[in-house]
């Protein structure tokens, strides 16, 4: 083989790797979501008509809401069902993919709030040390404790 045929040996295999991380990407970015992440802790629990899970997602606009829940029916996260009702009765639940997140997704949440003061301390850490700069988070967004009725899990990845 001549370094002309290695060399696009070489760049097909370096472009199936960047596909591939553009992939894993779009993916991660929909299920990392923090939209995404509450619906599919919430939906975790039992299935949910629409108002019902926009009232445990507190918060979120019906707009976002609509918009995350289609996202992840395309991604074959969650299920919708509609009966003929007056009005239209709509429920959303989790399909066997989207059951299948919620324990790497719990993984992470027990993570987060195991290590969420330490996280804290350092975020006041760089920010006293960093007089000039803005602070990412103010205090009041990145409390120690929750006083939310929602979840633990869905407390955890941002329900406010």
């Amino acid at each position: 083989m001549n370094n002309q045929e290695k060399d696009g040996l070489q760049a097909g295999r370096q472009l199936t790797i960047l596909e591939d991380c553009t992939v894993t990407r779009q993916i991660l970015d929909r299920v990392g979501d923090k939209w995404s992440m509450l619906i599919i802790v919430n939906l975790g629990a039992q299935s949910l008509r629409f108002k019902e899970l926009q009232r445990r997602s507190g918060g979120i606009s019906q707009r976002m809401l609509t918009q995350t829940l289609r996202h992840l029916e395309r991604d074959g996260l969650v299920w919708r069902k509609a009966t003929p009702t007056v009005p239209l009765t709509v429920e959303y639940g989790l399909t066997s993919l989207g059951e299948s997140l919620l324990g790497p997704l719990t993984l992470l949440v027990e993570w987060v709030r195991g290590n969420r003061g330490e996280i804290a301390k350092a975020r006041i850490s760089y920010d006293g040390g960093h007089g000039d700069a803005e602070p990412a988070d103010s205090p009041e967004k990145f409390s120690l404790e929750s006083e939310t009725e929602a979840p633990q899990a869905a407390e955890a990845i941002g329900a406010e």
